[in-house]
Order: C-alpha cells, then structure tokens, then sequence
C-alpha cells in the first residue's frame, strides 16, 4: 500500500516505541516524514533503521531534536517541519511520559511535568501546526490517548489526567474545525511494549501492589503487542481510510477493557 504517496507527515516521539514504529510505517506508505523527539540518540537510531531498510526512504525523512513542553522550541520546529516538507498534511502527536508515584506522594513538580509534557505539549504542538494543516491535504491530527483516560491504571493518577484531557480535546478539536474539514482523532493504547511500559519507563513504586493490575492483562495474543499494532491504526487513521472518522478515539489494547 502506498497510502502515503505524496503526504507530508510531522511526527513527534520518533526516538522510539510506537513513534519510531509510526515513521517506519509511513515511510514504507511513501510518505514524506519530519521526525521529532527530545532524545537526539532516539532519532538518530530512527534515522539509521530507515536507511537500513531504503535508501529512497531515508531521503524522505528528517528529524530534528525538540522539547514538546518548550512553547519556543515547538514554534521554531513546527515552522521547520512546514518549510522541509513543503507544507503539511498529518500530524502524529506520539511523544509522551509515562511515570508513577503514590498520589499522597505525588509532588507538584512531578505531576506538572506529566502534564506539561503530555498535554501542553500536545496542545502546543496542534497550536502551531493549525494552520498549514488546513492549507494541507485532507488534513488530519491522530494523538495519543491512552486505556488510562477511562480505565484504573493504579499508581498513574497525573498520567491518567494527561491522557483524559488529550482524549477531551480531541473531542473539542473536531467539532471545531470540522467544516474545514481537518479531522482530529486518538488512539488508546494499552497493553503494548515499549520503553514507556517497560519497568525503567513507569517506575512503579517498589510497594506497588501487583494484584490491583490484574485487570490489564490483553485478552487474545500472548502478552503485550508490538509499537508497531498502533503504528498500523495511526497509519489508518491518516489516510483516506479512515477519511470517514474523526473525533473519537481508538481503543488499542488487545481487549484488556472489552
């Protein structure tokens, strides 16, 4: 498939997991991609497997570092991402921070990173990238929820904030630019394995109690799904396939919460 010929995709959190899944997907789509993430070494891996894998892929793909929580640094890289494109037609809201604490615990430090990084980045990203969306093609804004947003995720209260207020805003995003026709939709993921879900990504407390998770096992496969099952529905989402969806969210979790 090729759904991506011709379609220019900014993309944050490309240094690893499910963003760094999403640029390999649309670049084997024909997409044209600029790649973001705080982690330079992330992208630079990301840049390296691209090339690994095509050489023409590779000359459709330019990364730069950026701090999403930065109102700045994102207004400067989104001007970049829509000068080294040409334009702009996707934007792919992947970069995010997964932590855990005890709530009476939580300190006001901790809680507003979470916060800074996962919604106001969100949102400063989305600010910036507006308007050459809506001059773009079938523009579309995909961004990144999680099960956390409507289900007990234990120890994740501010994370789980972050997410409900993206989940929100897709929601307000939609409707008002609808007859302008950009459409803005979530993925939720759950269940998947990435360095966000890994023991050095949530850090849960070391008295965390197991049993209270019991409920977050998927239901079909064998344990946790690959970046790369989210990377296909956000791919999806993007395209003229999913031309017909837009302020919803969707569930990616293996059916840990049918």
């Amino acid at each position: 498939m090729q759904r991506y010929e011709g379609r220019r995709v900014l993309i944050s959190g490309a240094g690893s997991g499910i963003g760094r899944a999403t640029v390999h997907r649309v670049l084997a789509e024909g997409g044209r991609v600029f790649a973001v993430d705080v982690n330079g070494a992330g992208l630079k891996e990301t840049a390296e497997q691209a090339a690994a894998t095509s050489a023409e892929a590779a000359r459709r793909l330019a990364t730069a570092v950026l701090d999403i929580s930065d109102e700045a640094a994102v207004r400067a890289g989104a001007a970049a991402a829509v000068e080294s494109l040409g334009g702009l037609d996707v934007l792919v809201n992947a970069a995010g921070v997964l932590r855990s604490s005890h709530t009476h615990e939580t300190t006001l430090d901790f809680f507003n990173k979470i916060i800074a990084v996962n919604l106001t980045g969100t949102f400063l990203m989305i600010r910036e990238a507006i308007p050459a969306l809506l001059a773009g093609d079938r523009p579309v804004i995909v961004n990144f929820s999680s099960t956390s947003a409507s289900f007990a995720h234990p120890y994740m209260s501010a994370y789980a904030a972050s997410k409900g207020g993206i989940q929100s805003m897709t929601h307000a995003l939609a409707a008002e630019y609808s007859k302008q026709g950009l459409r803005v939709v979530a993925v939720a993921p759950g269940s998947i394995a990435s360095d966000m879900t890994s023991g050095k990504g949530p850090g849960l407390p070391e008295d965390a109690d197991m049993t209270l998770f019991t409920k977050l096992a998927p239901a079909i496969g064998q344990g946790f799904a690959g970046p790369e099952t989210v990377a296909g529905v956000v791919a999806m989402l993007g395209s003229q396939d999913g031309a017909f969806i837009t302020g919803t969210e969707i569930r990616v979790d293996g059916g840990t919460h049918y």
